[in-house]
């Protein structure tokens, strides 16, 4: 199929090429790879958190540099919240927290970015209780408002822990919000290692979330094991993944890898890219 025969969008994460590439280094390969989009992290180090921070003209620099390139930033992982949750019993932890969000649905207006996807902790380095998902709750509505002002879409990943593993438990806070500005961004590989381990369907689970899947991570995992498993060497069923999302609408999805320090990390990325668009492709 011809690239504007395509009917889906399929995007790179941020943190599969190395560090020490520069912004133009990273949308050229998204783009030679054969992706649409790029998918920056805004996670919990001061290096990646600062970004928020970037004055006008360097959101403008960046803006150009998408449209000289021809490849785009159009989704934003956000897991700063990690360390920043939503929960903490901290209140400052948690002014800080909702200060993230503001900041960064105001570089994702500015940058163009479309979906932001949530962590889905109400706490991560702390132990969970009734008052921190009460305050998850909480600053979850304040969030929300803020994504329906500036007319940007979050979606909840589907995470490791007991919190959000699955589509059926992030959906119960979709539902408790209420908002088209509020759904679910899952990981594949998140979503088969919490299947196995309650002995429960992935696709039976991704049903749930019907209506709702704004995106889904492609990523690979074995029971027990959450990241860095290299694609088609664990136990996630790309196929029937992608073609339950689809069924389901779902029309954009991005390869979650990380560059490990192969010097191979250039042909992994590609390999992704050529794999799960020949899959992708598939779709009717």
């Amino acid at each position: 199929m011809g690239k504007h025969m395509k009917s889906y969008a399929i995007g790179l994460y941020e943190k599969a090429i190395p560090k020490s590439v520069d912004w133009e280094g990273k949308l050229r390969t998204a783009k030679d790879c054969g992706y649409d989009f790029l998918e920056i992290s805004i996670d919990e180090t001061e290096e990646k958190l600062s970004r928020l921070e970037w004055s006008k003209g360097a959101r403008l620099e960046m803006v150009n540099l998408m449209q000289e390139i021809g490849l785009p930033i159009r989704s934003l992982c956000l897991s700063a919240h990690r360390k920043y949750p939503f929960g903490a019993s901290d209140a400052a932890v948690r002014r800080r927290a909702v200060e993230i969000m503001e900041k960064a649905i105001a570089f994702s207006d500015d940058l163009g970015i479309r979906i932001i996807q949530l962590a889905g902790y109400d706490v991560y380095y702390e132990e969970e209780t009734e008052e921190s998902r009460k305050f998850f709750r909480e600053n979850l509505g304040k969030a929300v408002k803020i994504a329906a002002e500036r007319g940007i879409v979050m979606g909840f990943e589907t995470m490791e822990t007991e919190f959000m593993n699955t589509c059926e438990k992030a959906m119960r806070y979709v539902r408790l919000m209420d908002s088209p500005y509020l759904g679910i961004y899952p990981d594949s590989g998140n979503l088969t290692n919490a299947a196995v381990s309650y002995g429960t369907d992935v696709l039976e689970d991704m049903e749930s979330g019907r209506g709702h899947i704004v995106a889904l991570h492609l990523k690979e995992t074995v029971p027990g094991v959450f990241r860095e498993v290299p694609f088609f060497t664990g136990h996630v069923d790309f196929h029937a993944v992608i073609r339950k999302a689809w069924n389901m609408g779902v029309r954009r999805y991005v390869t979650e890898m990380w560059d490990v320090g192969k010097d191979s990390w250039k042909e992994d990325i590609l390999f992704a890219s050529e794999s799960m668009s020949a899959i992708l492709d598939g779709q009717k």
